[in-house]
């Protein structure tokens, strides 16, 4: 059966986008979106590096765009956000943006390199952040220093990190898969500096296809081979038994079948639970796709873009996809069950990648806890647990 013959029509359902026979899943959405193209470190693999050429001038997200942007993602059933950049704490209004995301009923999380997170952390947690990610590029903070070009950074960093635990607010380590990452190593410096746990992003070769410029396609440091990546996936998942890590094992075994040129398992979410906006409000599908989708103020009127893609392994995406799939699948099952649709509710139910999907959540700790926490069966934020 085609893809678009499973897709279900959800006709006469309040959750519709507005275009006549095209309304949507009900389940929440993701977005990055990045509020700069500015940065104050020098990172050897990011096009964004204060010492490469930008492509066009500073940009800045304009707070009152943003503001007026936020009601259409909440229409587009958008409940979570992670600021990125460049770097978000040069943004001159970085702390509105967080509140008024928060004001609008959408969790918001940040990702930064750390330098400026001192001065800024108190009023990010009063503006209602929830999540921070800090960027480390390895075990040894001297050569992290030393790729970023921020001496004395790692004071930063643990005094951030810090104020942010002091505010409720968890921080999880956010690592780029490269030549400067020695995994063993990891733990000890993460649970030194203060690490609620880790997430992992695999390099790519290739110019993103958006505004992003996230990976430098000329960098030495993330030019890995099939095996070097290889190795780095699996260490990650040896690394789950001393670290709490963020990678689903199911995501990892994923973008391990990606590396070894082999047909994987679950679609992409981008396009339609997952989306990229830049600092011009211009959505894309994901950050690798070559043109947006249109506007974040078209967002109403722009249909999902469903159609399966495995192209790239970008973590954030790999990650969610897997994650969410399953249950994608079985919210559309059961609303073609509710218009009889008995044919389009089996054909969408039963595949391997929704049983994969649902394995995965099923056995994943983080999305579990993450679940109980929505459901109020935890109460306040718990320490996470390491193992020895």
């Amino acid at each position: 059966m085609e893809t678009t013959e499973r897709i279900i029509k959800w006709r006469n359902l309040r959750h519709s986008d507005g275009i006549a026979g095209k309304p949507r899943n009900p389940l929440p959405a993701v977005c990055d979106v990045s509020v700069t193209n500015v940065c104050n470190a020098a990172c050897d693999f990011c096009g964004f590096s204060r010492d490469k050429n930008l492509a066009g001038p500073r940009r800045y997200l304009d707070p009152d765009e943003f503001a007026r942007a936020l009601p259409i993602l909440r229409r587009r059933r958008i409940r979570y956000m992670t600021l990125q950049g460049g770097e978000p704490l040069v943004h001159p209004k970085i702390e509105s943006l967080v509140a008024s995301a928060t004001k609008a009923g959408i969790d918001c999380g940040l990702i930064t390199n750390g330098w400026f997170l001192p001065r800024h952390i108190k009023q990010l947690a009063a503006a209602g952040l929830k999540r921070l990610l800090i960027s480390i590029d390895s075990a040894d903070m001297g050569e992290h220093e030393r790729n970023r070009g921020l001496r004395g950074l790692e004071a930063r960093i643990r005094e951030g990190i810090a104020q942010a635990h002091a505010f409720g607010i968890p921080v999880c380590a956010s690592v780029t898969v490269s030549r400067l990452v020695r995994y063993a190593s990891l733990p000890e410096t993460l649970n030194r500096l203060g690490f609620d746990a880790v997430a992992f992003s695999y390099p790519r070769r290739e110019t993103l296809g958006s505004t992003s410029l996230v990976y430098d396609e000329t960098s030495t440091l993330v030019d890995l081979s099939r095996d070097e990546l290889l190795d780095a996936l699996s260490a990650i998942a040896r690394l789950k038994k001393r670290f709490r890590v963020m990678d689903p094992s199911a995501a990892l075994a994923e973008v391990a079948r990606f590396v070894r040129g082999e047909q994987q398992l679950i679609p992409c979410i981008g396009g339609s639970k997952y989306f990229y906006i830049d600092w011009n409000l211009d959505v894309w599908r994901c950050e690798a796709w070559p043109e947006p989708m249109g506007s974040v103020f078209d967002l109403d009127r722009l249909p999902d873009q469903r159609e399966p893609c495995n192209d790239c392994m970008m973590g954030c995406y790999r990650h969610a996809s897997v994650l969410m799939h399953g249950a994608i699948a079985v919210t559309d099952s059961v609303y073609a069950l509710g218009r009889g649709e008995l044919r389009a509710a089996v054909g969408t139910l039963f595949q391997r990648s929704v049983a994969y999907s649902l394995w995965a959540l099923s056995v994943e700790e983080l999305p579990r806890a993450a679940l109980a926490s929505l459901a109020g069966r935890n109460g306040g934020r718990s320490s996470p647990r390491r193992s020895s």
